[in-house]
């Protein structure tokens, strides 16, 4: 029996030592007592005569001294193959007893219990059951011309269905207003919309009683530049797109000095930019690594290039270790505050070919300046059309800007304009969201622990903000070293890199141990997605003359409507309005209930999103046919004449007629001075969306390129200086015309055309 193998007796198992010879003395003595009580149950055969016993030598290979066992090979004795007096000795019998046998080890984890066993074949039987009542139903198809019109069917309820959700879910459902956006205040979003006390709602910073502050401030150009890392994102196969990049907002002098004269590139100096890639394909290993070598601004990571796989989150952990900038090369009136990082320092890298002409000029001299953290740790897609002066300056005037003391305050405090009072002797900034903040005064000999407390901790960009999200726009946002830093570090965050990777960044923001103190800061009015996009957030491109038209319509049309809803319900105004707080008005011809503009995510007028260019969920067409290049793009600037003028299908007047409105818009269009109002920056900072190479060149022509004075604002310098040459001619709107007749008013243009 099995059972009276396991149960033998530990003493009368038989003796594997006395198999071998041994020459001591004390194993002979051991050897015979264990012979005398050897057990015979599983004795060796004997050996044949004539052979030599298996024992009679030391230098003997041992041989096993007992038959193979019935039982299964998996079962191994975890005894030693030999074993010693006192072990054999010492063990009691009984543990032997206790053991279990084999037959009675425990079920693994992958066989299934009976129980499982049971429900899962009365559920697979439940199935069947039904399954076999629909294929009988009499209205169950069953010829192949049903089957063909029932899969058809069903197949167009699937995409119905689909389209249906994807509507409910799509929070982009109207234009936004971005008249709205550029004319009133900005406000710091909040993090958390459950919590109305630490920041106010986007949506209810509609106020006539407050003007949007002048940008730039007067102060900007006696402020240090901040250190900008920009890393772009990009794939392997977008070669062309990269070197669209390089040649033109990378490397552009409009786009690192500004407008005008600009300043010499100082602002930008310490602006960086790097094109991020995750582990590029077999196929394009070998040209990616010669483009590496080629112009030195590419990053490869340590992760595989694929949507919302963790890609922002391995950028950020490697901008922690890897990112540096380089230091202030001008010197300003105000020196740069003191931070925790501010004396990290590494020798300058191998330098890019759109890198700063100045880091380029001190690399090259005898003792070049090592690099430093940089201020600002900014994420960029390669669909987005940067202006690096107009986001540094932003930036800039953030970092060297304080939060107001009480930031638990619904609403932060706002002044008038006319109780501004700006100056360097005040030492103040006014913000870009309205309020004034006090420059940082950080003492030469401050502790290391004062310097981490004055980090800045800003998250800005554009916010998207609605019902179902609260996040920066992954076209652009910006995190400040701090918090970059503190992403890098937290093991919580590393469990939120998966998903909707912009969306994370928010909830990144909200898990920090300081998530009160974070800036949230938004720009929603010069940022927006190309002409052609037709997307909410899509209009031409736009330039400060433009914007400060839209502010004066606004501002007569906020003027109205408050006047008209306090006579038609002064209780109820009174009740929900403030002096500090009042919705925005519509045009005249729209009726829309001013309760309405205090809901949040309530609805606004169609007239704060209407543009001259774009139309929402509509292709893009020029408003005349057959324009050259410069009038194309000319069309797409907002609120140009040439985006005005519209082209009537139906008519049949001479070609001539037709090109005389296109002639007088060309004529009447605006330098780029003009346009910037003669400042260096206060225009547009990102446009997005651009899918195609066509739109991004579209983009560099329409920012980057024109003249600064136009041919009619040139030669009405030289009539002005000439001084009264002309001087019973009509002061407005002039045009180039015949050469008896230099000057034409618009009018007067219109006249001889129809002559």
């Amino acid at each position: 029996m099995p059972h009276s193998v396991e149960l033998v007796d530990r003493h009368s198992r038989p003796s594997y030592e006395e198999e071998y010879d041994s020459s001591s003395s004390s194993e002979s003595v051991n050897l015979s007592r264990f012979q005398s009580r050897r057990s015979h149950f599983l004795r060796p055969p004997s050996l044949p005569s004539g052979h030599s016993s298996v024992a009679s030598s030391a230098t003997s290979t041992p041989v096993p001294s007992r038959s193979g066992s019935p039982l299964p090979q998996f079962l191994v004795n975890s005894r030693p193959l030999l074993s010693t007096t006192s072990d054999t000795d010492s063990e009691p019998a009984v543990l032997l007893r206790n053991r279990n046998p084999w037959r009675q080890e425990r079920r693994s984890w992958w066989q299934l219990s009976r129980r499982s066993k049971r429900r899962d074949g009365r559920t697979w039987r439940f199935a069947k059951r039904w399954a076999k009542r629909i294929v009988r139903h009499p209205l169950f198809p069953r010829q192949p011309i049903t089957i063909v019109l029932s899969l058809i069917l069903f197949s167009l309820f699937a995409i119905f269905l689909t389209l249906l959700l994807m509507y409910v879910l799509n929070p982009d459902k109207d234009p936004l207003p971005w008249r709205a956006y550029c004319s009133m205040p900005y406000m710091n979003s909040p993090p958390d919309s459950n919590n109305p006390s630490l920041y106010h709602d986007p949506y209810r910073n509609y106020s006539i009683e407050m003007e949007t502050p002048p940008f730039p401030h007067d102060e900007l150009d006696t402020l240090p530049p901040v250190g900008l890392f920009v890393g772009v994102f990009s794939t392997d196969s977008s070669f062309e797109r990269r070197a669209l990049v390089r040649s033109t907002w990378a490397s552009h002098p409009r786009s690192r000095e500004g407008a005008g004269a600009g300043d010499d590139g100082i602002g930008t100096s310490r602006t960086i930019v790097r094109f991020i890639l995750g582990q590029p394909r077999k196929d394009w290993e070998r040209r990616i690594e010669l483009e590496m070598e080629e112009y030195n601004d590419i990053i490869i990571l340590p992760v595989a290039e694929k949507m919302n796989a963790g890609k922002s989150h391995t950028y950020f952990s490697w901008a922690s270790i890897n990112a540096w900038v380089p230091p202030v090369y001008v010197k300003a009136s105000i020196p740069p505050p003191l931070f925790s990082y501010s004396n990290d320092s590494k020798l300058p890298p191998p330098l890019a070919s759109h890198d700063s002409s100045h880091a380029w000029e001190d690399i090259s001299s005898a003792q070049p300046q090592p690099w430093v953290r940089p201020d600002f740790v900014i994420k960029v897609d390669d669909d987005a059309f940067v202006m690096l002066a107009e986001l540094e300056a932003r930036l800039r005037l953030e970092m060297h800007a304080k939060p107001p003391r009480d930031a638990s305050s619904p609403h932060y405090s706002y002044r008038r304009r006319s109780e501004a009072t700006t100056g360097h002797s005040s030492g103040a900034l006014r913000h870009n969201n309205g309020s004034f903040r006090k420059l940082f005064n950080v003492q030469p000999m401050a502790k290391f622990s004062s310097f981490q407390e004055q980090d800045p901790l800003i998250y800005w960009g554009y916010m998207v903000t609605n019902r179902l999200h609260r996040f920066m726009a992954g076209e652009l946002y910006a995190l400040s070293w701090s918090l970059v830093d503190w992403v890098a570090r937290d093991p919580s965050v590393k469990d939120l890199t998966r998903g909707a990777e912009d969306k994370q960044t928010s909830k990144w923001m909200k898990m920090h141990p300081q998530a009160e103190k974070i800036r949230w800061v938004s720009e929603r009015c010069w940022i927006y997605d190309h002409p052609r996009a037709g997307t909410v957030y899509s209009h031409g491109f736009l330039f400060p003359s433009e914007v400060r038209r839209v502010r004066k319509q606004m501002s007569s049309a906020l003027k109205r409507l408050l006047h008209a809803s306090a006579s038609m319900s002064p209780s109820s105004s009174s009740s929900s309005w403030n002096s500090e707080s009042s919705p925005l008005p519509s045009s005249d011809t729209e009726q829309v209930d001013p309760e309405e503009l205090l809901i949040p995510y309530g609805r606004t007028p169609a007239s704060w999103a209407q543009s001259t260019v774009s139309t929402f969920h509509a292709r893009y067409t020029p408003p005349v046919a057959d324009l050259s290049t410069p009038e194309s793009i000319e069309a797409l600037v907002e609120g140009s004449e040439m985006s005005l003028l519209r082209s009537d299908s139906s008519s049949s007047l001479s070609e001539a007629f037709t090109r005389h409105p296109v002639s007088r818009a060309w004529v009447n269009r605006e330098g780029r001075n003009k346009r910037y109002e003669g400042k260096r920056v206060g225009g547009t900072i990102v446009v997005h969306f651009i899918k195609q190479n066509t739109w991004f060149l579209e983009t560099a022509l329409a920012l980057l390129e024109g003249k600064d004075y136009s041919e009619k604002e040139s030669q009405l310098d030289i009539d002005d200086a000439d001084g009264d040459e002309f001087p019973d001619i009509y002061t407005g709107q002039r045009t180039i015309g015949s050469p008896d007749r230099p000057f034409l008013t618009s009018a007067e243009s219109g006249q001889d055309g129809l002559r």
